[in-house]
């Protein structure tokens, strides 16, 4: 051990060798530990799993180091009976096998395509019994090479072509990604093609394509694909007459899609064929038929249509019969179990409507419950299982309402967790319909049950999901470092791993290679929660990386409170987060929902309609709108600081939740005169203000403030944007200037402009700087806020560019930009824009912009700004980002004889 102990230190990271070292030195301690000469085993697995993060899954070395691994978790396990031990060591086992089958048949063999194919299909078949992501992978990459060592003309083209598309299928299923959907519909085609009439897997195939033509209409709602499919399938029937053995499942189908057909247009002749034909094929299957369960249940959600629409008893008490009996037929892990908790919470829902027997409720939340939480099934399923969940149960006002909430935040995170880049993580929460106002709705239910805490923690577990799940990646692990250094260790490596494979899937558009990609960074993930569940397991550590608890969040009130603005359905409140204590509820009794849009979209036209007129004509319609925002939002939150807390002049956070994300609070204003004649006060002479996109974001932003280097100064302009990517900025030159006079001496200073200010320029610039100035044109992509980005010389500065840099020393950023710090309107409550991007990737304070800036009128709040955030520093102070909101606050009154209110308004602080 002492020897291999050396030869791994004459292999430091990045030697070639590394891998061959890691490994010498486990199996020297595995020895040991076997042997019962050494009682540590947890060192020996870290030193196995650094050896397989550096034999990726091409590498010759990756299956022996799978099998190294698997090895050192069975000894761990036969010593501590830790359960996730031999659970990972078994899906190891389970990725081997594969690989030792193919040896047999290597390329060029004439039963490899066979054997890819059988070895597809019974991956796929360990998946529909276990649910593992991972098998259905297996699946598809094996069989893509199946069908490529089957040009047209082979004898088995259309078999394989087959299989291939149900892999896809069942992956969209669990994954929701179209993409699968999109590759498999053609496969199914060409396969029809293949099968000519006469064929005698016509019908087969027939009901294939059917199949995948259903799926895409149940995405899409587009009604071609559904009559299309009820077509098919009306062929494929006419090829199954009675006593044919395909007969049963083309009646099933047919019935199906004829179901689908009735949600969509709702002809009752479409739900009554499909009762017919449900019942045909229930008698041709027989009591004993390995499918029975299936059509029970389908007939059951069928009858329960009808009972909803003739409300006939008979239908809904046949349904839940029905029900049970598919349930009873079906083992408790079995995948389809899903399906008969989801229908008979359907029953059970459909006749608490009509009869209203509390019974029938607590039965249907039952089933909810079940039915969510039954992993076999995919993410997406079990995630609109968990959202009806939570409509149903405030709809009825059931107790269950705030587990439904918490289960949906669960499973969504999972998903979430499951794609490998940050723009595929946006399109799959962005794919389900209705879940933008989920965080809000849950906090709003927590605070109708007294729960304040809760209500906290719900908004901010809900809230800025996509910036947590990568944060994660850059957690501060310092405590942990002094506690188990290897642990440690082993955690920051498998992070920059998974970071890595993230970044690189994102640049690949083959789709085969995107799949290896997409794989790859699974199994790291996989390895990655591993190593997370052993710092778990530590007492100290045992919420490692879990959603926050209110304890944790309230250090964000450290040096201030938090008011979280709540915009739900049901209620429209905002909750303060004291420095300690429990939180106070705000209620905003004249305001709904309904107000704060009309309002956001007032304030739109008002300061388009400001960006009219001249600089000394008065603002009436802001004018209004601000007044509003201060009687009706802003003074009952100012009389609790105020009255309850006795906080007077201090810094205060602003946490707005959707649709008071575009509403300008910090702006708040009477516009009013006392009995004195002296001008009321507003929110900016009575608290210096700050927004922060979610508690955790300024949490983790102090945390690293324990880590300052010396200063430097970069200022970064770019006045000419080119050709159609807007008007030039002929001011940008001599803002450039004036922030280079301000800024002290004593800082480094670098300034890039012109032709250096391209997007590799500005990138060094961020990484290498503590605090940036950057001037130029920003724009906000709506559809796709990932792609908001800076203007540069060249190429565009996306906001995914900053935040694939990680600038742990980063302090301050001036963003003089147009539309920095606006949310993504399909989904406010991630708060995606380019400020939060800074603050993610370092920066612990930032100035961003809310709406257009003027660069010329800019200049003076510039100027006003610098210079009262560096006038104490000609005694030898210290530059301090923590005085950013001090200072704007100082420049925006300094400034209002000569910058338009629109204009003094549009700069908003973020940040500590």
């Amino acid at each position: 051990m002492e020897h291999f102990q050396l030869v791994l230190k004459q292999c430091p990271v990045g030697h070639p060798d590394r891998a061959t070292a890691l490994t010498n030195l486990a199996w020297a301690c595995l020895e040991g530990y076997i042997q019962n000469d050494l009682q540590d085993i947890d060192t020996t697995t870290s030193l196995f799993r650094d050896a397989l993060a550096l034999r990726p899954q091409h590498h010759p070395d990756h299956p022996l180091s799978l099998y190294n691994l698997a090895v050192a978790l069975s000894w761990r396990h036969s010593k501590k009976s830790t359960a996730a031990d031999i659970c990972e060591a078994a899906q190891l086992y389970h990725e081997l096998l594969p690989l030792f089958v193919l040896e047999l048949c290597p390329l060029g063999h004439p039963l490899r395509p066979r054997t890819l194919n059988e070895l597809a299909r019974a991956v796929e078949a360990r998946f529909n019994q276990h649910g593992s992501i991972y098998d259905l992978d297996t699946s598809i990459q094996l069989g893509r090479e199946a069908v490529s060592l089957c040009p047209e003309g082979h004898a088995h083209r259309d078999a394989y072509l087959n299989n291939l598309a149900f892999s896809l299928l069942s992956r969209f299923e669990h994954q929701g990604n179209t993409n699968d959907l999109d590759e498999a519909i053609p496969l199914h085609e060409e396969a029809l093609h293949l099968c000519l009439v006469g064929h005698k897997s016509r019908e087969c195939s027939l009901d294939n394509l059917g199949g995948a033509l259903v799926y895409r209409f149940n995405k899409r709602s587009d009604i071609g694909d559904i009559t299309r499919a009820i077509s098919l399938y009306h062929e494929a029937l006419t090829l199954c007459p009675p006593g044919h053995p395909g007969r049963t499942i083309t009646l099933h189908n047919l019935a199906h899609a004829l179901t689908k057909r009735y949600d969509k247009s709702q002809a009752s002749e479409d739900l009554n064929e499909a009762i017919d034909l449900y019942r045909e094929s229930l008698v041709l299957k027989g009591l004993d038929h390995p499918l029975r369960h299936v059509t029970l249940f389908n007939l059951s959600s069928v009858l329960c249509s009808r009972f909803t629409q003739a409300q006939k008893n008979e239908d809904v008490e046949e349904a839940i019969t029905l029900c049970q009996e598919s349930s009873a037929a079906l083992s408790s892990l079995h995948p389809d179990r899903y399906f008969s908790y989801m229908w008979l919470q359907e029953a059970y829902l459909s006749r608490y409507r009509i009869l209203h027997d509390p019974a029938d409720l607590s039965l249907a939340v039952e089933n909810f419950r079940l039915a969510s939480r039954h992993s076999t099934q995919g993410f997406p399923k079990r995630i609109i299982m968990a959202l009806n969940w939570t409509v149903a149960a405030e709809q009825h006002g059931h107790g269950s309402a705030l587990e439904a909430y918490s289960t949906f935040f669960e499973l969504l995170d999972g998903h979430l967790a499951t794609r490998s880049s940050t723009v595929s993580r946006r399109e799959a929460a962005a794919a389900f319909d209705d879940i933008r106002s989920l965080p809000v709705d849950a906090a709003s239910c927590a605070i109708r049950n007294d729960n304040l805490r809760h209500a906290v923690e719900l908004a901010e577990q809900g809230r800025g999901q996509q910036w947590s799940l990568a944060s994660r990646l850059r957690t501060p692990v310092e405590d942990l470092e002094s506690t188990n250094p290897t642990l440690a260790h082993n955690y920051l490596e498998l992070s920059k791993l998974v970071s890595s494979a993230a970044q690189s899937s994102a640049t690949i558009t083959d789709r085969a290679a995107a799949d290896l990609a997409e794989m790859e960074y699974r199994r790291l993930t996989r390895q990655w929660e591993a190593a997370v569940a052993e710092i778990r397991d530590l007492s100290a550590f045992s919420r490692f990386l879990l959603p926050p608890l209110y304890t944790d969040i309230q250090a964000a009130a450290r040096q201030g409170p938090v008011i979280i603005f709540i915009a739900s359905q049901y209620s429209c409140s905002a909750i303060i987060v004291p420095t300690s204590g429990d939180p106070h509820h705000v209620p905003l009794p004249s305001v709904t929902l309904a107000d704060l849009t009309n309002l956001k979209d007032r304030f739109a036209r008002a300061i388009r309609h400001a960006s009219t007129l001249g600089p000394k004509v008065p603002r009436n319609d802001l004018i209004v709108l601000l007044r509003t925002v201060w009687d009706e939002i802003m003074l009952p939150i100012i009389n609790v600081l105020r009255h309850d807390l006795k906080l007077q002049y201090c810094r205060i956070w602003l946490c707005p939740t959707a649709a008071f994300t575009s509403i300008p609070l910090h702006a708040a204003h009477p516009f009013r005169t006392n009995l004195d004649g002296s001008r009321e006060q507003c929110l900016e002479d009575l608290y210096i203000c700050s927004y922060t996109p979610t508690l955790s974001a300024l949490v983790r932003s102090r945390q690293m403030m324990k880590k300052r280097v010396t200063p430097s100064f970069a200022t970064i302009g770019q006045g000419q944007p080119g050709a159609g990517k807007g008007k030039a900025l002929l001011a940008v030159d001599s803002e450039l200037e004036l922030v280079h006079k301000l800024v002290p001496a004593t800082a480094k200073y670098t300034t890039i402009s012109g032709d250096a200010a391209t997007r590799a320029g500005a990138l060094e610039a961020l990484q290498q700087n503590t605090w940036v100035h950057l001037a130029c044109h920003g724009k906000q992509d709506p559809k796709q806020p990932y792609n908001s980005h800076f203007i540069m010389g060249d190429e565009d500065l996306t906001l995914l560019d900053i935040m694939e840099r990680d600038i742990p020393h980063a302090e301050f950023a001036f963003l003089s930009a147009c539309h920095t710090a606006v949310v993504d309107e399909e989904t406010p409550d991630e708060v995606i824009h380019l400020a939060a991007g800074l603050q993610f990737s370092g920066f612990k304070s930032v100035i961003g912009t809310l709406w257009q800036v003027d660069d010329s009128v800019a200049q003076h709040v510039v100027k006003a700004f610098y210079e009262n955030m560096f006038k104490d520093l000609k005694d030898g102070g210290v530059m301090d980002c923590t005085k950013a909101a001090w200072a704007l606050n100082r420049a925006t009154h300094a400034v209002k004889m000569k910058v338009p209110l629109e204009q003094r308004m549009v700069f908003v602080h973020i940040g500590v």
